[in-house]
């Protein structure tokens, strides 16, 4: 084996430049593809996060049942009690309680049907990003006020502006008649059309008055500060209500259900796109080998004609692409995880994406994800076609005589 892989290596190295060209392309196809699949999962982990900011949190604790089919009745007991107690149970994580109906909303002109939550005015901008969007007047600060935030499409179809009131019909816990008066104090700008145009937020105590609920609630929504940190979250918030009757946690599979079947789709036509450069890598490989078998044919012709079998000729072509693929494995994953780790410091942007982020109140870079599946899946990929590409050649030299191999010129 040893004699094999120095006579593979010496033969790898009779044409410099067409080896170093094959690894040269090699090298690079490893580079973009750990640059642009790390980027790809780190883009995955920004659109989680903004997502699951944006409102609904990492993951939720709500009454078994209440994800598929929410009512006022299928509730929390002493909601902003069990939410305190999470927030000593998961400190440095951000925890707020909140409760929601549909409701009709009427202005002076016009009446359209809406959806109400009810948030803790001091806890809701550690889990939303939405009180950093109002652009008109501002986010709700006393958690007693009969006061109301909403979105600017719901502004214009009622036609109201800041300071104006709105009546607010609905439904109690209870099914008593639930009726409040508020004042618009703030108008934002989502950029969702359906939640600018049918959510709105008031403090979670008025709610909870206005709409019979006796310190119930919907929902406790918990936001971390990275993915990686939501299993650890999960299993506090599940001891933390183990002996509360009928409470459940979610995270955020469980509450965008469709968001992972997305990023899944995604990726998978990502890599019709990869499978180009791959196979124009592996064709190239096939080019060099075949390109090598063809100059030998002498000389494999006098090889044969001495005992060797064809079989150890063909294992020494593919040990030559193996050394070949190596030398571009090794050198690329080496640069290309110093690209990943470049951009994971310093993150990286999108034209236009900064404007975006600011208007919407969400991070403006992207951070790579430096991780085995984004340093070596590719890589690794590449390197199996490039073997794969070298059979050819090498099954050529089965089918060779070494008479006329010898008389080759």
């Amino acid at each position: 084996m040893t004699l094999s892989l120095r006579m593979a290596w010496r033969n790898l190295w009779r044409h410099k430049r067409r080896t170093w060209l094959t690894a040269t392309a090699m090298i690079f196809s490893n580079v973009l593809l750990i640059f642009m699949i790390s980027l790809q999962l780190g883009s995955y982990d920004m659109m989680i996060n903004n997502t699951l900011q944006a409102f609904s949190g990492h993951l939720q604790v709500q009454q078994a049942g209440y994800n598929d089919n929410p009512k006022l009745r299928t509730s929390i007991p002493n909601v902003q009690a069990l939410a305190d107690r999470a927030r000593q149970a998961l400190p440095g994580f951000r925890v707020t309680a909140r409760a929601a109906a549909f409701a009709l909303a009427s202005s002076e002109q016009r009446s359209f049907g809406i959806q109400v939550t009810g948030v803790q005015p001091e806890f809701e901008p550690g889990v939303s990003t939405l009180p950093g969007l109002v652009s008109g007047g501002r986010f709700l600060q006393d958690p007693d006020a009969a006061e109301i935030v909403i979105g600017s499409v719901m502004a214009r179809n009622l036609k109201v502006e800041t300071g104006d009131e709105l009546t607010l019909l609905g439904s109690g816990r209870d099914g008593s008649f639930a009726a409040g008066v508020v004042t618009v104090i703030g108008i934002f700008d989502s950029g969702s059309n359906d939640m600018d145009r049918s959510f709105a937020e008031v403090p979670l105590n008025y709610f909870q008055e206005t709409f019979a609920m006796d310190g119930h609630g919907s929902s406790i929504a918990v936001s971390v500060d990275n993915l990686e940190q939501i299993p650890a979250a999960v299993t506090a918030m599940e001891n933390l209500v183990r002996d509360e009757n009928g409470l459940v946690v979610l995270d955020w599979n469980a509450l965008h259900p469709g968001l992972q079947q997305a990023i899944k789709a995604d990726f998978a036509s990502a890599w019709f796109m990869y499978g180009v450069l791959i196979v124009l890598v592996a064709f190239s490989v096939l080019n060099t080998q075949l390109m090598s078998v063809l100059e030998r044919t002498r000389e494999f012709g006098v090889i044969t004609a001495l005992g060797i079998k064809p079989g150890k000729l063909a294992s020494l072509v593919m040990l030559e692409t193996v050394l070949m693929s190596a030398i571009g494995l090794v050198i690329g994953v080496f640069l290309g995880t110093l690209v990943a780790l470049y951009f994971n410091t310093n993150g990286f942007s999108y034209p236009g994406m900064e404007e975006a982020a600011e208007r919407f109140n969400l991070p403006g870079d992207v951070y790579p994800s430096v991780s085995a599946i984004a340093l070596l899946l590719g890589p690794v990929v590449v390197f199996m076609f490039c073997l794969l590409a070298s059979i050819y050649p090498a099954l050529r030299l089965f089918r060779l005589r070494p008479v006329e191999a010898m008389r080759a010129v």
